[in-house]
């Protein structure tokens, strides 16, 4: 990225106050990135865990794959999933709070005993699969918002702070290289001055 700039001493502080800026800003924008990498490697790690206990609760229920063709899928739903927003390194970011299932009115007498076992279960796993899925997009939130962040220390380190910095000497050699040709400018005119005064 090219730095637009004029050779002149105000164009010189205007580059001087923007270098300034993103010097200063810098070190907070690399710990915002090394915090959002910590957040989006609990992130993950919560998500991955999820997953195997999932796995593991789908596992220990297969034994009763025959008995859920009589279940009744309408008997429970999932009615709400409430959620906060806190900030994690200036990202809002979504923390889950709780979990509403609704379990519809069922009879006793005329359902089979297990029914009531089965509703457990499948709020255990519900439970579970939700967590697992909140904690994935929850990742993916903060691993964008990470990104963003390597972007922006990326463009600031190597393309911006860099480009400033030239841009600077390249100005204050001009002005020197001025102020010198004004010096000697100044000279060769006071010689002939000189020079005249004696021949007359």
């Amino acid at each position: 990225m090219a730095i637009k700039f004029q050779y002149n001493k105000t164009s010189l502080q205007d580059l001087n106050k923007q270098l300034k800026v993103r010097v200063r800003a810098l070190p907070t924008i690399k710990n915002k990135e090394s915090a959002l990498r910590s957040e989006v490697k609990k992130a993950k790690t919560d998500a991955d865990s999820f997953d195997r206990k999932l796995e593991q609760q789908i596992k220990e229920y297969e034994y009763m794959q025959r008995l859920w063709g009589e279940f009744d899928t309408n008997l429970i739903a999932i009615k709400d999933v409430e959620l906060s927003m806190k900030k994690i390194a200036g990202v809002k970011t979504p923390i889950l709070e709780r979990i509403v299932l609704d379990v519809k009115p069922y009879s006793l007498f005329n359902s089979p005993g297990w029914i009531q076992k089965g509703i457990t279960i499948l709020e255990t796993i519900a439970t579970t699969a939700i967590e697992r899925e909140f904690f994935n997009r929850k990742m993916m939130l903060l691993d964008y918002a990470r990104k963003k962040t390597t972007q922006k220390v990326n463009l600031y380190e190597k393309i911006q702070i860099p480009g400033y910095e030239e841009a600077i000497l390249k100005i204050k050699r001009f002005l020197e290289d001025e102020e010198n040709l004004s010096k000697s400018s100044q000279k060769i005119v006071k010689t002939r001055q000189q020079v005249e005064e004696e021949m007359a």
